[in-house]
């Protein structure tokens, strides 16, 4: 197992000043065009999901899709916001440089030393109906999705595992080509298995998208490409990462009225 080091301090702190760029705002929705991405459905309508604006944390479930002028100028103000750069090279990258899989030890993010890994804290936030291995308040065997990405409702057993998989919104090889090569490993856990930075999702569509950009894929279901495009931005400002000029341009446009 490899060594993790701690977060820097003065990092840390320009990461608070960051995340309050985005804390005051209000989930959004829109119905944009988009780069092909598989179907056209529409997100179900879910209590259960949270407005990413309205979570800005993480640990609400879901991304749920809203309506107004207002939200959807406020995710523009954001997304314009953010800074620009090339797309490096993927030389070096390697999924161990952030940690080991769905670790309990990131320190520095919500739901971290649980005494439960980052995978079932996902399953657990999102899912409804869940049901847990016997002798277990963590390991979860069954529940129902409603996965944002495509609009489905997916009755999940644990038995069939790949059917739901945890993506990371902003990908980590796309960080890793963005500037997180650069970071200390403690940062890069942290990105690894921030709650605001995870969302469980048809396997089929997580394997789809790989380690695309906005401007490459955006979820099937139209009316979650706004929330999809303001959590990548909130992720990129938390963590202070630069996107594509495209990507940019992208995330934008979902969230026009």
């Amino acid at each position: 197992m490899r060594r993790h080091s701690r977060i820097r301090t003065g990092w840390a702190a320009g990461a608070v000043l960051a995340l309050a760029l985005v804390t005051g705002c209000e989930g959004l929705d829109a119905d944009g065009d988009a780069p092909a991405s598989g179907g056209g459905a529409e997100a179900p309508a879910s209590g259960h999901a949270v407005s990413p604006l309205d979570n800005p944390d993480g640990t609400a479930p879901g991304l749920a899709p809203v309506t107004g002028d207002g939200p959807r100028a406020t995710a523009r103000k954001l997304i314009d916001g953010l800074q620009t750069k090339g797309r490096g090279p993927k030389t070096g990258y390697d999924r161990d440089e952030f940690g080991y899989a769905w670790m309990d030890t990131a320190d520095g993010v919500p739901l971290a030393r649980n005494g439960c890994d980052t995978r079932n804290d996902l399953l657990k936030r999102d899912g409804r109906q869940v049901r847990f291995r016997s002798g277990s308040d963590c390991v979860v065997i069954a529940m129902t999705l409603d996965d944002p990405y495509t609009g489905t409702s997916i009755e999940w057993r644990k038995q069939k595992a790949s059917e739901v998989q945890i993506d990371h919104v902003v990908p980590l090889s796309y960080s890793w080509q963005m500037g997180s090569s650069r970071w200390p490993e403690g940062k890069r856990e942290q990105l690894a298995n921030d709650p605001l930075n995870l969302l469980p999702v048809e396997g089929r569509a997580n394997s789809a998208k790989r380690d695309s950009g906005p401007a490459s894929w955006l979820p099937p279901a139209k009316s979650i490409r706004c929330a999809y495009a303001v959590r990548f931005a909130q992720v990129a400002v938390k963590y202070q990462l630069a996107v594509t000029e495209a990507d940019r341009a992208m995330m934008s446009e979902q969230c026009r009225g």
